[in-house]
């Protein structure tokens, strides 16, 4: 089944190219289907790539997603046109009277402030206690799994010396879990960020659930609340050259930057990246999507607690 995108939406063009079948609403709603709702809070400032990172991900399911964008008032994007935001974001005001099946927040560039420091912050925190009596499932994405965690439970980013920048190896830690299935003993996941967290810390927790890890990047998925709430720290939502484009951003403005480890074919920046993780990615957002949204979610949107 595909998605289904508000018309007009620049993501719908770039995927076509890619052979994935999207819709626009005005299709959709000729189809006696109810779908299912996902909202997502996109905080990267470069929002027509996050959004095409996630509609990309989201259309890889028989199930029939109809997207949503949402913004907030306290933050206004200095990289997006206004009459982009205008045309395909809601403010959080005008949605939280609204339920929704599945809830995405993605990363921000945050990292380096303390997270009373974030102008938003007081409003983020509004929007992580709406969707706890509004979501079905939520899902945290890097820095916003920092910032959910430290907000719900407590615990704390621990800076690091080094960015952790790469495609890494993981396992999971329970297989049985259906957000695991299909999972090879193996897989990999793109991360891009400075600050990790404290396993001992996070283990003291009993309302959390470490459930894949990696020896580099640490800590990769926790659970909370039986799967209505997942923190993730890694990217699997990246697209093959997000990696290389941030990597050549940071040279060319002479930062101080290492290569993005097992990336590179043979690690030469000519060869481009080897791609092994887009399979896990699929079945990760595929799984939460039918496990955790899906089979768990009422039939009457309203019914959601």
């Amino acid at each position: 089944m595909p998605l289904t995108l508000p018309d007009r939406l620049p993501a719908i063009d770039l995927l076509k190219k890619e052979n994935i079948f999207v819709m626009n609403t005005s299709r959709a709603h000729t189809q006696d289907i109810r779908p299912l709702r996902i909202a997502i809070l996109n905080l990267m400032p470069i929002k027509i790539t996050t959004e095409t990172d996630f509609v990309r991900i989201l259309s890889n399911t028989p199930l029939q997603v109809e997207l949503e964008f949402m913004k907030l008032r306290s933050h206004t994007s200095k990289n997006a046109p206004v009459e982009h935001m205008q045309a395909f974001y809601r403010d959080f005001d005008d949605m939280k009277n609204e339920k929704y099946d599945g809830f995405i927040i993605t990363g921000a560039p945050l990292e380096q402030f303390d997270f009373e420091e974030v102008s938003y912050w007081e409003e983020l925190c509004d929007v992580m206690e709406w969707a706890r009596k509004h979501v079905t499932s939520t899902l945290y994405i890097c820095w916003a799994a920092f910032a959910g965690l430290y907000h719900f439970y407590g615990v704390h980013k621990i800076p690091t010396e080094e960015k952790i920048f790469g495609v890494f190896k993981h396992h999971a830690i329970d297989s049985s879990l259906p957000i695991f299935r299909g999972f090879d003993d193996e897989f990999y996941v793109p991360h891009s960020r400075h600050i990790s967290l404290d396993k001992n810390e996070v283990e003291a927790i009993p309302e959390l659930k470490i459930i894949s890890e990696g020896d580099e990047p640490g800590i990769h998925i926790i659970m909370a609340r039986e799967g209505r709430e997942f923190y993730i720290t890694g990217h699997s939502e990246y697209a093959p050259l997000t990696l290389d484009t941030e990597y050549r951003r940071d040279l060319s403005k002479n930062l101080p930057i290492k290569m993005p480890k097992y990336y590179y074919r043979d690690d030469d920046l000519d060869k481009g990246p080897l791609v092994n993780w887009r399979a896990s990615a699929n079945l990760l957002y595929t799984n939460w999507l039918n496990y955790y949204v899906y089979q768990t979610t009422p039939y009457n949107i309203n019914e959601i607690e």
